[in-house]
């Protein structure tokens, strides 16, 4: 017991340090070191950590002897594991160190909450209360992380859609500025406008492609957590509905995101309008996770102790 307690010390040191590599090297290769070594290297800590990240929980499953995502702990160390995996894969496609950039922060700060945040008393590998020795809780807790995984990083590039919009609108307004205020020619002056919006229009078509799709595969996990947990209610509470504080905004989360894509596919917006609303929904899925357990009381209350 003694060995696997210092093996996770071990490794949640460890993580927490690849993190901030990861972090640092991150900002650093997309504003001042643009080489491919610091590139490289981002790429390498960022492996590295959701490598870490996964033979921690693998040796709490092996320790504890059930599935770790039994309180708040456990689900951010999952949740953690989701969003540099689901990172990594985006960032094949979307050729672009952005996503790696507002995605590493958020998983920091999420992993440094859970080892320094919270009560020392959840981090020790005990045997599951009563009400979580259910066939239900790997099936209803992982779909559910599995869920906000996926549409936290889909709400992400949301953000990152709005960001790029207003940075790409103020440079074209600046070149436009600096062209008419300086001596180059009108031909040279409207090829470095329309190249820097076609550029801007590339990236950001395919970021608000890929924000649908995310959110698009993360709401049928969502749904599916919500229906799993109501049956598993009405086993453990005998009601498959309660309007507990966890329940009431997981149905706000289905909500928000249910009408972000209606918007899309049934009023067919793209673009601004449902990076706005998927932004709206990044706020709320927070709040669902982790802002409700703040209260401390509810159904759902064996996750956080006050």
């Amino acid at each position: 017991m003694i060995e696997m307690k210092t093996i996770e010390n071990v490794l949640g040191n460890t993580t927490f340090y690849a993190l901030i590599l990861a972090t640092f090297t991150s900002w650093l290769n997309l504003f001042f070191l643009k080489s491919k070594i610091w590139s490289n290297l981002a790429r390498s800590s960022t492996f590295l950590s959701s490598l870490f990240v996964v033979n921690l929980l693998l040796s709490r499953w092996t320790n504890g002897k059930y599935f770790p995502i039994s309180n708040l702990y456990e689900s951010i160390l999952f949740l953690c594991a989701i969003l540099l995996i689901g990172q990594q894969l985006a960032e094949l496609k979307l050729s672009t160190r952005l996503i790696r950039c507002l995605n590493l922060p958020l998983v920091l700060c999420l992993y440094w909450f859970g080892n320094s945040g919270l009560p020392p008393e959840m981090r020790i590998i005990t045997g599951l209360a009563p009400s979580l020795q259910s066939n239900w809780l790997m099936m209803h807790v992982s779909v559910m992380m599995l869920s906000y995984g996926t549409l936290i990083l889909g709400s992400l590039l949301c953000l990152l859609f709005l960001l790029l919009k207003t940075y790409a609108t103020k440079k074209a307004d600046l070149t436009t500025t600096t062209s008419s205020a300086i001596t180059i020619t009108n031909n040279e002056a409207k090829q470095t406008i329309v190249e820097t919006k076609n550029l801007s229009k590339s990236l950001l078509e395919i970021i608000d492609i890929w924000s649908y799709r995310l959110i698009g595969l993360g709401f049928p996990f969502l749904t599916l957590g919500i229906i799993s947990g109501a049956v598993w209610a009405n086993e453990a509470w005998g009601a498959y509905w309660s309007w507990d504080p966890k329940e009431s905004w997981a149905l706000i989360t289905w909500l928000t995101f249910a009408i972000y894509l209606h918007a899309r596919l049934i009023k067919g917006w793209t673009g601004q309008k449902t990076a706005t609303i998927g932004s709206i929904g990044f706020v709320v899925i927070w709040v669902c996770y982790l802002g409700v357990n703040f209260l401390g009381k509810g159904l759902h209350s064996y996750g956080w102790i006050g």
